[in-house]
């Protein structure tokens, strides 16, 4: 029987994921559905923003998030996929709702949340 807990996704995914469903999404609100840190989404967004797959945008004291569809994957076994194509794929999906449980307590589902299909 295989390991639990591990997901398909890494987190780069997940937060390019919420970033696409909800430009505007705060980082706290990121990490509660995604089941990491703040500074965790933080770096991650960082990492996203160094590789052109996003761009931040300040409005006010928020800050607003465009995902660059037209950049292409990085690895080779993807090469040629767009961020864009990936996130349509990804948004298809019936919507993902946070589990109401603290950070540091789950059950089910490792990552902390729970999926109508997946």
């Amino acid at each position: 029987m295989g390991r639990k807990g591990w997901t398909l996704l890494s987190n780069h995914g997940h937060v390019l994921v919420c970033l696409a469903d909800d430009p505007d999404m705060r980082l706290k609100d990121m990490a509660a559905s995604i089941g990491i840190t703040e500074r965790a989404v933080q770096q991650i967004i960082a990492d996203l923003e160094d590789a052109q797959m996003i761009t931040r945008h300040k409005e006010g004291r928020r800050n607003r998030y465009v995902v660059s569809r037209d950049v292409q994957f990085r690895h080779p076994l993807v090469a040629g996929l767009r961020v864009g194509e990936f996130v349509d794929l990804a948004r298809s999906r019936p919507r993902l709702r946070q589990l109401p449980q603290p950070l540091g307590h789950r059950s089910g589902d490792a990552d902390g949340l729970e999926r109508d299909a997946l």
